[in-house]
């Protein structure tokens, strides 16, 4: 019979894949435009690299197969939104993602897993895996921050949807339980920030979701960080991010 810790995996992945899946509304935009916009690409780049660190590090650590299966899921489709900008980003934006990608997806990998394999042996492979895979994804699920921060700056939830936080929350709660089940520190500490930050989301999106907007300093606030992405159109959609 299965055990408690399989079950919430599968829990786990079918909630992640609703993450990876969540900008695909932002992407049918792109297609239709021809144009990224405003968009940025780095959060696909990153989750790309972090999709694929969290695959290796689930194919090689004894049982937990549910976490590779549901990142190489996540490879897919991250891999597909970062082809989509460099075809329909313009020149600029089309080099810089190209540059992330040779940098991050490419090189930072290669450079990860060989020496892993080749410096390292046994437990200490593993281990330097889980703490790379566990730090970029604590750097992943703290991109919001700058969102949280316009919230509190502007009143107002526009560039922080209830669906991103809500599954954003789900996700690192499942995926916390699921490595407390098993016993993976690496994989509970990411995701234990992930469920903070998404609890604390929440309350934000509770303060001020009828609260009255400041759009004063929305543009100024807009200029700063990753939420300049405006990533999905302040709507009931599904948004991006994210990730075991």
């Amino acid at each position: 019979m299965a055990s408690l810790s399989f079950y919430v995996g599968v829990i786990g992945n079918i909630i992640s894949v609703l993450v990876f899946l969540s900008p695909v509304g932002t992407f049918l935009r792109i297609i239709k435009h021809r144009s990224t916009e405003e968009f940025e690409s780095i959060p696909y780049v990153c989750t790309l690299l972090s999709s694929s660190l969290w695959t290796y590090y689930g194919l090689n650590k004894s049982g937990e197969i549910l976490v590779s299966t549901v990142n190489g899921f996540g490879i897919l489709v991250e891999a597909t939104y970062v082809i989509l900008f460099l075809i329909f980003a313009p020149p600029s934006m089309r080099a810089k993602t190209a540059t992330l990608v040779a940098t991050l997806d490419i090189g930072f990998l290669a450079a990860a897993i060989l020496v892993s394999r080749l410096a390292l042996t046994g437990d200490a492979c593993m281990n330097a895996m889980g703490y790379i895979c566990a730090g970029l994804n604590i750097v992943m699920y703290g991109s919001p921050l700058a969102a949280m921060k316009t919230v509190v700056t502007t009143k107002s939830v526009e560039y922080m949807p209830f669906s991103l936080s809500f599954f954003l929350f789900l996700n690192g709660g499942i995926w916390t339980l699921y490595a407390v089940l098993v016993d993976d520190f690496f994989l509970g500490v990411a995701n234990g920030v992930g469920f903070l930050l998404g609890t604390a989301q929440l309350v934000l999106y509770g303060m001020y979701r009828n609260a009255k907007p400041s759009r004063n300093n929305t543009s100024d606030v807009l200029e700063e960080g990753w939420q300049h992405e405006r990533l999905v159109e302040p709507s009931s959609d599904f948004h991006d991010k994210n990730e075991v």
